[in-house]
């Protein structure tokens, strides 16, 4: 999908495997842009000037050092300069205003968009931790568009985003190549890679995880072993794809919680050729291999990570994004829906089709609930009841897709999102019908 005003170049598209988290990824749209032998060599081929992107330290061991060397025919130095724009319901933390509370939290999907809305306009936080200018906690925002960005770009120089779409196909044209999301699969774009969204269908809602720590990776195994959960070889890395574009874009930059627009002459999308590790990927939800119990009991939910963003602290990640996928419960004598408890963590929980098995109503395909740490919460009433007493014949859950941003500190819910008009005003009605049962012998 392009526009009539833009000369977009015929250039290849389509996905690769990203061949594991740290693996060289090499890729060019004309036979012959990658230099032979060297990274930056004196003079690129076909003209292009050379460039690096690095997301780690340089000297960041070579397990986590992530970076790519972009051949480009123009380099991203030479732009105007950017000037503050405003922020529209997007917001960043440390979220000063709002004072943070122990109450649990629960939204219906966000209203469409009553005017024209791309994907940067239709960005809606709703809650955030840590501190934007010292990378480290994240950001939960809700998406809603109805409009691509067909002359506008995005980079985020905070953090990463991840998108999880849950109505209406994205295609998320980036410097690197060209990734097609739709709900069921996720999307990561790197901090610092310049992209734009185009709408397949006529709206798009979703979710977005904006990551201001350590970058996304798949988590350690531990004792499961060499498989299960997900897999590298089902992430997949766009190939190169560049656009000749030689109007004037906007290109909206996201620093230091503010946004910043210029103007340029040409499309920031310019690259024909890169290898490398830091790259926007894709992932397919029905690809994670679920682990679960086949004799009693429930394990805990860190079974279900695709990936996380860890800290210097083993054990306590700075966000894990958590998927209940389709599966099958065949636990005996256990109670199979998520349990009551208290969680040092906090969470943030969407549900992009279905329904979710720890609550019979209530919560909605598109909205979300959010759990701070110790918070207590677990199934409603009907879902207990209902589950405490069925019989436990092997059950297979189809008609379910729900996830979890988890992260180590207390997420702050935004002004806006705490007066939304699709806030639930009495989430905690849901457990009012539990009744006392303790009978002494």
């Amino acid at each position: 999908m392009t526009s009539a005003r833009t000369r977009p170049v015929a250039s290849q598209t389509g996905l690769a495997y990203l061949s594991g988290f740290g693996n060289e990824h090499v890729t060019e749209a004309v036979p012959g842009a990658l230099p032979v032998g060297r990274n930056a060599p004196q003079r690129a081929p076909l003209g292009l000037y050379t460039e690096q992107l690095n997301g780690t330290s340089f000297t960041q061991p070579r397990g986590v050092n992530r970076r790519s060397w972009l051949y480009r025919q123009m380099p991203s130095a030479a732009h105007p300069k950017f000037s503050r724009i405003g922020n529209g319901s997007l917001a960043s933390a440390p979220i000063a205003d709002v004072e943070p509370d122990p109450n649990r939290l629960r939204w219906n999907p966000p209203p469409w968009p009553d005017r024209p809305t791309d994907f940067i306009d239709g960005l809606f936080t709703v809650c955030a931790n840590g501190d934007v200018r010292c990378r480290s906690g994240i950001a939960v925002h809700f998406y809603t568009a109805d409009t691509s960005m067909l002359e506008r770009y995005f980079v985020n120089a905070d953090g990463e985003l991840l998108l999880v779409p849950q109505e209406g196909r994205l295609v998320v044209r980036t410097e690197l190549g060209v990734l097609e999301v739709s709900p069921g699969e996720i999307a990561v774009v790197p901090a610092g890679i310049r992209f734009r969204v185009e709408l397949r269908d006529a709206r798009a809602r979703g979710y977005v995880c904006e990551n201001y720590g350590a970058g996304f990776t798949l988590p350690d195994r531990g004792p499961i072993g060499a498989n299960g959960l997900a897999n590298e070889r089902d992430f997949l890395a766009p190939t190169a794809a560049y656009e000749e574009i030689f109007t004037t874009v906007q290109v909206v930059q996201k620093f230091g919680g503010n946004l910043w627009a210029a103007d340029y002459d040409h499309s920031p999308l310019d690259v024909v050729a890169w290898h490398g590790d830091y790259a926007p990927y894709k992932y397919d939800l029905a690809n994670f291999m679920t682990i679960g119990t086949i004799s009693f009991d429930h394990p805990d939910p860190s079974i279900f990570t695709v990936l996380s963003s860890p800290t210097d602290t083993p054990g306590l990640a700075n966000a894990d994004f958590v998927v209940f996928p389709p599966r099958w419960l065949v636990g005996e004598d256990t109670f199979r829906p998520p349990w009551f408890h208290r969680n040092i963590m906090s969470e943030f929980m969407g549900l992009v089709h279905g329904v979710y098995d720890a609550k019979a109503e209530g919560f909605l395909p598109g909205g979300a609930s959010l759990h701070n740490g110790f918070s207590s919460h677990g199934p409603d009433a009907d879902t207990y009841e209902r589950a405490s007493t069925a019989e436990l014949v092997p059950e297979h859950l189809t008609d379910t897709l729900a996830f979890m941003f988890e992260t180590r500190w207390t997420l702050v819910p935004t002004r806006s999102a705490l007066s939304a008009s699709f806030a639930q005003a009495d989430y905690d009605a849901v457990w009012r019908g539990i009744t006392r049962r303790f009978a002494s012998a």
